[in-house]
């Protein structure tokens, strides 16, 4: 299953690093990734696939949000699917 990971925020050392991390130890792989800094904000917007993951969705979703709070970012989680259908025009 693919999925869409967005990570927003003030910019600071050690984002991509940590959340890069987060998703290797978990056996989730990075298909793509983008990521921009305007000023002092962070954005990051990533593509992953979690067919190999070692732990469910739920978790992959608290897990990183949890993240999020430690490192000061807003770190999202969606099904590809609905994030496209969500952003189609």
């Amino acid at each position: 299953m693919k999925s869409v990971i967005t990570v927003m925020g003030k910019d600071g050392v050690g984002i991509i690093a940590r959340v890069s991390a987060f998703l290797a130890q978990n056996k989730i792989n990075i298909i793509d990734i983008a990521q921009t800094t305007n000023d002092d904000q962070f954005l990051m917007v990533m593509v992953v696939d979690m067919e190999t993951s070692l732990i469910p969705f739920n978790e992959v979703v608290s897990s990183l949000k949890k993240l999020g709070s430690e490192i000061g970012q807003r770190i999202q989680v969606r099904h590809k699917t609905v994030f496209d259908s969500m952003h189609r025009i």
